[in-house]
């Protein structure tokens, strides 16, 4: 069961922030990230997603559908207290981010979308992880789980070590689930789906930051993204983390770039204001 309602909120400045962790993960993983904004002046809500925090069962019961709702409900009451949001997240959170920005163009002014996955392309990712599209709906699809192994997506070596015990713990609250269902999976597709159609749509300026060796999800999901989104796009690519930038060695760089792209978003709102006012 869900180990109560692990949601992370700082409260700020009139430009917030809402992110969103990844499949089978936790707010905690975007815990550094929004200290240090908050630090920075910004509000941040990182709101955690429906079916997680708990156990694989809690998890199979809920559809890409109940995330996007629960993000868009995170979004309402950030809105209350903020005059520009930012509306980003990690692995399948930047997904999740992308469907919000299509669905709610007017309450969007920006998007930050770190290790982004469109698909599972990453260096660690095994050869035949694609047969599981083959038999997601037989008996042997639907009993599979993929299990978190090394190096859970972190380069710093102190950070993996502290992820891994705490999932051998099973603690999914603080580090996630250390499988992830193949029903979850199907979900996740099946919101990729959705967002990569409505990407080029999508007319929100972005800042798209990847690591160059992710092990769970290639630098072609930053390029696809790069080349498809209809906004202005600023990909910054990392050169000493894996998949969780987050909270890997560059953490800090994720820090500052997401801070400067937040006040530029600021600036051109407070720009547009005083020409409305001029005129």
């Amino acid at each position: 069961m869900a180990q109560g309602d692990q949601s992370l909120k700082y409260d700020g400045g009139e430009t917030g922030f809402l992110l969103i962790h990844g499949l089978g993960g936790t707010p905690v993983e975007l815990r550094i990230l929004a200290k240090g904004l908050h630090r920075a002046g910004f509000t941040v809500h990182c709101p955690q997603l429906p079916g997680h925090c708990g156990s694989e069962d809690d998890l199979k019961r809920v559809t890409w559908r109940d995330w996007i709702t629960g993000s868009e409900a995170a979004l309402d009451r950030l809105r209350r207290c903020c005059a520009t949001v930012v509306v980003g997240g990690l692995s399948m959170g930047a997904i999740v981010a992308l469907q919000v920005a299509r669905n709610r163009p007017a309450d969007v002014d920006g998007l930050t979308l770190f290790g982004s996955t469109l698909w599972y392309d990453g260096w660690a990712i095994p050869w035949y992880g694609f047969l599981l599209r083959l038999l997601i709906d037989t008996p042997v699809g639907q009993s599979f789980r993929f299990v978190e192994r090394e190096p859970y997506g972190i380069k710093d070596e102190r950070t993996r070590r502290m992820i891994q015990a705490a999932m051998q713990r099973g603690n999914s609250a603080e580090a996630g689930l250390l499988g992830t269902p193949s029903q979850a999976v199907r979900e996740m597709w099946r919101l990729v789906k959705s967002a990569k159609s409505a990407i080029p749509a999508i007319t929100q300026p972005a800042l798209v930051m990847h690591a160059r060796q992710d092990d769970v999800a290639g630098l072609s999901n930053a390029l696809y993204l790069q080349r498809h989104l209809a906004g202005p796009v600023r990909l910054v690519v990392l050169e000493d983390s894996y998949h969780m930038i987050t909270i890997d060695r560059e953490s800090a760089t994720v820090i500052a770039e997401t801070a400067a792209f937040a006040r530029s978003l600021a600036g051109d709102a407070d720009d547009r204001s005083r020409a409305r006012i001029t005129a």
